[in-house]
């Protein structure tokens, strides 16, 4: 056996990747049979591809790299074409500053001396090579060539280098209607929309503009641009959404819309001067693909069903609980949808309008002009409503008014910003709100949070570790039978060795809610008229059979929708 793998096996062990007794056993069935040290990890599937590249790398004295995560500049991707990136299985990741700056490239052989002059003549630079495992080589090259963002924006920059430097900084607002600053921006919202982005925040840097993507609710780094192209870039953003391009001091926001094919977005822009310049972030709000149905949310069985119970009540108040971003306005749509029919009149009282539902009344608050969520629900009585949504209950007249609006006959719904569906009663009291008239108003309680939904295509499934299998049985009681086996899920990201076309790599495609709801029975009803505490009202709706956000989304793992890793994320105590 060759002495690199004697080597590589011994940097596994020391690692603490394999036992000495494993390294030894492969290493004698290495010489009985001749097969290679790797194959036989990797059949036997004893290490990661991750850590036997690194224990490779550490054998051979190269450094080991790790893309994923990596902001790469579309400069740098330009210096070796996709085709031969593919056929050598290698990607560059940096260049360093000057005219003979050397090239760095993640390989997956970096001892290959003809590739590596074959590159030093392509790209009329020094490399330096550096280990990567192959599936982290190839994610970056799917998302660095195969969407074409880079090559769009290198193009566009170098057209730009020359206008910037030739226009006065009086005419700024001629450069940037010309075409390559246009062109920057409209590449940037069309990767927004192929990798469905629900944000796009173009951040300045020191010498540098960062852009980054929401995806299922984790920010991703797709590009750097140069900082001379800040100002431009910010410019033709603030034409767009109809904004002040000389107002540097102070926040702005604005709109407009978007259309790449067939896909139309709404865009909510907003800007922030930072110390090194203004930050943009826009919102995509998509204008088609419907409302989903609440069993597509994710909502099941008794929460579902009493959900359903509390809606079907002429009067009375349904809140929803959860932080920002917990989903909490696509739940009240996803109501307002099953209610919404020409015998009743909705409305919607919304900061801001995030979808647009035929058939109701919606309402933008705007506190410069005097329409708050107060003076707006002040009014919206004098409009005989059948159900009404406030946005949300932030004070005590807003509390007040929509205990009034529940008593005297309407159907209200609005959000509070609590940790769980327990703290929201106690919330209502620390506004102001009587306790009797709480418990009479209330109809039910909801709280909730978004987990990212396991790819279908890409996702194995796999036994955990004890610990996690014994708290997964403590947290879900009876909720899962015994005799059923405790098995996990987790998204590869890759399918037969190459990239997860679905998902793009991450292992994740789309998002799901995780649940908690209980309605407000006679008991939970007395322990609001004596100022109960959160635990007292959650104890009390548990042993009325509700199902914890913690259970709710264990069970979601242990179904295959979701990790148990995106559960502890979003829904631990």
């Amino acid at each position: 056996m060759a002495a690199a793998a004697q080597d590589i096996l011994s940097n596994l062990v020391s690692a603490g990747h394999i036992p000495g007794d494993v390294a030894e056993t492969v290493r004698t069935e290495s010489l009985n049979t001749g097969e290679q040290v790797e194959e036989i990890l990797r059949r036997k599937h004893l290490v990661s591809d991750e850590d036997y590249a690194r224990a490779r790398a550490s054998s051979l004295g190269i450094a080991f790299v790790t893309l994923s995560g990596q902001a790469i500049t579309p400069d740098v991707v330009n210096y070796i074409p996709e085709p031969v990136a593919r056929r050598y299985t290698l990607v560059p990741f940096q260049i360093e500053s000057g005219d003979k700056g050397a090239l760095s490239v993640a390989m997956l052989d970096p001892l290959d001396f003809q590739v590596i002059e074959f590159l030093e003549k392509k790209s009329g630079r020094a490399i330096k090579p550096f280990m990567a495992f192959r599936d982290d080589i190839l994610a970056s090259i799917e998302a660095l060539y195969t969407q074409n963002l880079g090559a769009d924006v290198t193009a566009a920059m170098e057209e730009t280098a020359p206008i910037i430097k030739t226009y006065e900084a009086g005419k700024l607002g001629q450069v940037i209607r010309e075409a390559p600053i246009a062109q920057i921006v409209s590449a940037i919202l069309e990767q927004a929309i192929r990798i469905r982005a629900s944000d796009v925040h173009i951040e300045p840097l020191i010498g540098e503009t960062r852009v980054r993507y929401r995806v299922d609710g984790i920010l991703q780094e797709r590009l750097m641009l140069p900082h001379r192209l800040q100002d431009a870039v910010v410019s033709r953003i603030k034409i767009l959404a109809d904004m002040k391009i000389d107002e540097k001091r102070l926040p702005q926001d604005g709109r407009f819309n978007f259309k790449m094919g067939e896909s139309e977005v709404d865009l909510r822009v907003s800007t922030l001067p930072t110390v090194h310049g203004e930050k943009v972030v826009m919102r995509l709000l998509k204008k088609s693909g419907g409302i989903p149905t609440l069993p597509e949310l994710g909502l099941r069985g008794l929460a579902l069903k009493h959900l359903e119970q509390a809606i079907r009540r002429p009067h009375g108040i349904i809140l929803v609980t959860g932080p920002t971003g917990s989903g909490k306005t696509t739940t009240l749509y996803s109501v307002l949808a099953i209610l919404n029919n020409a015998k009743v009149n909705i409305m919607t009282l919304e900061d801001p309008v995030e979808y647009e539902i035929a058939g109701v009344n919606q309402v933008q608050i705007n506190p410069a002009a005097g329409l708050n969520f107060a003076t707006g629900l002040r009014s919206f009585l004098r409009q005989d409503p059948n159900i009404i949504l406030v946005g949300e209950i932030r004070d005590q007249e807003t509390t007040e008014l929509a205990i009034q609006a529940a008593l005297t006959g309407h159907l209200v719904f609005s959000t509070l910003h609590t940790n769980n569906a327990s703290g929201a009663i106690p919330r209502l009291i620390d506004l102001g709100a009587e306790p009797f008239l709480v418990a009479s108003a209330l109809n039910a309680v909801m709280g909730q949070r978004i987990a990212r939904r396991l790819c279908p295509t890409c996702k194995e499934e796999y036994t955990p570790e004890a610990a996690v299998a014994a708290d997964i049985r403590a947290v879900v009681g009876p909720l899962w039978p015994s005799d059923k086996p405790t098995v996990l899920y987790r998204g590869k990201g890759t399918v037969n060795g190459v990239t997860c076309e679905s998902c793009g790599g991450s292992g994740y495609l789309g998002r799901l809610g995780v649940f908690e709801l209980y309605p407000v029975s006679d008991e939970i009803s007395k322990l609001t008229l004596t100022r109960s505490t959160m635990k007292d009202i959650e104890t009390q709706a548990i042993k009325e059979g509700m199902i914890t956000m913690k259970q709710d989304g264990y069970l979601k793992a242990l179904e295959g929708a979701t990790t148990i890793e995106e559960v502890l994320r979003v829904a631990q105590d």
